[in-house]
């Protein structure tokens, strides 16, 4: 078994300050996501504030034999629409009127990667897609909730889990969050299904990534039409949330925090 990485203080607080830096740039993203746009527009704008804040793009050049693809990731956002996962590339297409995108940025900082994924509705949206960003979003707060010293990851993952599939949604189980440090994907992984009291015991200074996604209907994936990213086999529609977390003495912290 691969050892998962312990961080010292002083690196998670340069984690810390690449969480916030990170934190603000999504926020950034946020404002400008409505019907008209180009996602190539806001990956071009990704990529403007990363370097701006004296941090590097996490994802553009990435390459990752996992995926089956060993080319460089060509991005610096992953924008992923409605049926679209996760990982899908900026591009000539036109956010419409009751989409939602995934926004899904990560920087290189001071020698450490930070992670952070919201999910945004364009204009006004269907009541079902407010619920499925909601749930999410919650799912995301619930496993957070679980990490503290002496918990394990599974208790993370089944919190996710249960509170996804009580709310009618389903997690999808082909994908996982992960930890992150020096390494833009380092260990744990850390799905969005499990049991409590499996899976490694969370130790103080452990860094990772839960990132709940999230499907009305057949959590089952594909690849998206980009031949980089992934949908759902069934194309409905799908939600992702990620924050970068630090194991603490007492609990958590959430570096990818304003």
């Amino acid at each position: 078994m691969i050892p998962i990485p312990i961080k010292t203080q002083k690196e998670i607080e340069i984690m810390r300050e690449g969480g916030k830096i990170l934190a603000e740039i999504l926020r950034e993203l946020e404002k400008k996501v409505r019907p008209g746009i180009k996602t190539l527009e806001l990956g071009r704008l990704a990529e403007s504030l990363i370097l701006n804040s004296g941090a590097k793009p996490s994802f553009k050049g990435y390459t990752s034999r996992k995926d089956g693809i060993i080319d460089p990731y060509p991005a610096s956002l992953c924008t992923s629409i409605n049926e679209e996962i996760v990982h899908c590339l900026p591009s000539e297409r036109i956010l419409k009127e009751g989409d939602i995108i995934s926004l899904d940025l990560g920087i290189y900082y001071k020698n450490f990667h930070t992670d952070m994924a919201i999910t945004v509705p364009v204009g006004r949206v269907t009541l079902e897609a407010q619920r499925l960003i909601k749930v999410t979003k919650k799912s995301l707060k619930r496993g957070i909730k679980e990490i503290k010293p002496g918990n394990h990851i599974g208790n993370v993952e089944n919190a996710i889990q249960r509170f996804v599939e009580s709310n009618g949604f389903n997690v999808v189980r082909d994908l996982c969050g992960h930890g992150i440090g020096k390494e833009l994907h380092e260990e744990p992984q850390i799905l969005n299904f499990g049991k409590k009291g499996t899976g490694p015991e969370l130790k103080e200074g452990m860094v990772f990534c839960p990132e709940p996604m999230v499907a009305v209907g057949d959590p089952t994936i594909r690849r998206a039409k980009d031949g980089w990213g992934y949908q759902t086999f069934d194309d409905s529609l799908s939600a992702h949330f990620e924050h970068t977390i630090a194991v603490t003495k007492k609990g958590f912290d959430i570096l990818t925090s304003l």
